[in-house]
């Protein structure tokens, strides 16, 4: 481990505030606490984000700045989706009406190949 070039900054006499998170060494950090959370900047941890109603819908106003997702954009790939959930549905219909009548061997796919 490399020595401390400046033995007078925060040595182990030092009276500020300690991070004195848990390293993984299992030791406590000694590192001075600058972020109002009491850690070093290493171990502040990270935001968890808006909670609240209002926190959110500034969160989502604020990430369809560019036009990519808009809400119009959003929209239409939400039908879209729907549609194919549909299609796929019908499909599943109309492959177990197949099966049923005889018209396809249950194990079809198995046996189709490209």
């Amino acid at each position: 481990m490399k020595a401390n070039p400046k033995p007078w900054l925060y040595g182990p006499n030092w009276q500020g505030q300690r991070c004195e998170a848990t390293t993984r060494r299992g030791t406590p950090c000694q590192r001075p606490a600058r972020l109002p959370v009491g850690r070093c900047k290493l171990h502040g941890g990270a935001s968890t984000g808006p909670r609240t109603k209002d926190g959110l819908a500034r969160l989502t106003e604020a990430k369809i700045k560019h036009g990519k997702f808009t809400k119009e954009k959003r929209a239409e790939a939400k039908r879209r989706a729907e549609e194919g959930r549909q299609m796929r549905g019908e499909l599943k219909e109309l492959e177990a009406w197949f099966v049923d009548h005889g018209h396809l061997s249950k194990d079809w796919r198995k046996d189709w190949k490209l």
